[in-house]
């Protein structure tokens, strides 16, 4: 299962803070996100996250090329409400995809703890169903 992480500039501490608490229930999962919140989650993190450009420069668009192929199970989303963002329309359209094919999308701390909850549930089920099958 994939999932992706993004924060806007204001926010990013607060999202690798919210990853460093839950760093053991992110890394059962594929790790992508934008340019430097990626960076800074490895830095700061034992985590792999595959790197995407930064959001002004597309990467929310390349996040959003994965949801209609369904290789993107969730996003966490940290956006900053009180600071207008250049690539707006890029977010949008983001959140737009998340809403067309109802991919889970948090945007702050208290949605990112039930996503992560409902995600890390939803992977415990697929793996035991993969191996009621392999029996």
């Amino acid at each position: 299962m994939r999932v992706a992480l993004i924060a806007h500039n204001n926010m990013k501490d607060s999202l690798i803070a919210f990853v460093k608490e839950n760093e053991a229930r992110f890394a059962k999962f594929e790790l992508c996100g934008t340019g430097t919140t990626s960076t800074r989650i490895m830095e700061e993190t034992a985590l792999t996250v595959h790197k995407f450009h930064s959001g002004p420069l597309g990467g929310d668009q390349e996040i959003g090329a994965l949801i209609p192929s369904r290789q993107l199970q969730g996003i966490i989303f940290f956006r900053d409400p009180l600071t207008a963002q250049g690539h707006e329309p890029d977010v949008n359209a983001l959140l737009r995809l998340c809403d067309v094919y109802n991919v889970p999308l948090a945007t702050n701390f208290g949605s990112a703890e039930a996503i992560l909850d409902y995600l890390c549930k939803r992977l415990v089920q697929q793996n035991v169903s993969h191996s009621s099958q392999n029996r």
